[in-house]
């Protein structure tokens, strides 16, 4: 049986991102971003083979889909460039066949000042509460993942997101690489990230595949999930869709025992 590690790899948590031009596809201060979230993937990647991974499927998550450099990734990985247009979204090609998940690049949610760019999926909504937990991408994706019972071993990002997978898990290895201050970040140097999150990926996949059942969350047999848009036309037009529940301006209320159903509804009403 291969152990397969499934990476998760997004880019407002990169080291050094304070800006959204540094974000998007064919703004100048771009490239040298890219460079870098390209880096700590590649890192990850190495770390998680050391640690005894034998297959890796890296999912580009940020955007276009379009940001990983795949030549300056090491050879043997296989990227998922471009979006699956399927209810998995960041995590798009995960499967139970994986042994466990990597996070890089992540970032805060809607609703928190842990990171100048903080948001959920897109910028439309003020927040989104799964069961009372403010979600970020990173708790939305680790429910995903949990759906196949596949652990999330290891995140990288803002120290707020780290903070948060500490919640859901303290087992989940944690490399903070910034902290948001107001309308901007302060990071450790980027070559310093890119051997923290080496180090910390071979740990957490050594780990993970010895005793996967110490990363694994408590799946709920039920979710609750609230959201509040930033614009009340959004809730209207979410209050379509089948079960919603329109509870105020700007608010809906949506209900599931099953998690796939959360996805779905997350996929045509964010």
């Amino acid at each position: 049986m291969l152990n397969r590690i499934f990476i998760s790899a997004d880019i407002e948590g990169t080291c050094g991102i304070a800006h959204w031009d540094e974000t998007i596809l064919g703004k100048a201060d771009y490239e040298q971003f890219r460079r870098q979230m390209t880096a700590e993937v590649a890192a990850a990647c190495e770390g998680a083979a050391a640690g005894g991974s034998d297959d890796i499927l890296i999912k580009d998550a940020h955007d276009s889909a379009r940001n990983l450099t795949p030549a300056s990734l090491p050879e043997g990985v296989q990227i998922f460039r471009g979006w699956g247009s399927d209810i998995h979204s960041m995590m798009s090609g995960l499967d139970a066949s994986f042994a466990g998940v990597i996070f890089t690049g992540y970032h805060s949610s809607s609703n928190t000042d842990a990171n100048p760019l903080s948001h959920t999926m897109n910028l439309n909504n003020v927040s989104i509460r799964i069961n009372g937990i403010q979600a970020s991408e990173m708790v939305i994706n680790t429910f995903a993942a949990a759906m196949y019972d596949v652990p999330v071993l290891m995140i990288t990002g803002d120290v707020g997101v780290c903070e948060a997978a500490k919640r859901l898990n303290p087992n989940i290895v944690t490399v903070p690489v910034s902290r948001g201050c107001g309308n901007g970040s302060i990071s450790i140097h980027p070559q310093e990230a890119v051997r923290r999150i080496r180090a910390a990926a071979e740990q957490a996949v050594r780990e993970g595949i010895a005793n996967p059942d110490k990363f694994k969350i408590d799946m709920p047999n039920k979710f609750d999930v609230e959201v509040e848009f930033v614009k009340h036309n959004m809730a209207r037009r979410a209050g379509f869709y089948p079960g919603v529940r329109q509870t105020g301006a700007r608010t809906v209320m949506f209900s599931s025992d099953a998690y796939y159903e959360v996805l779905r509804f997350f996929m045509f009403c964010l």
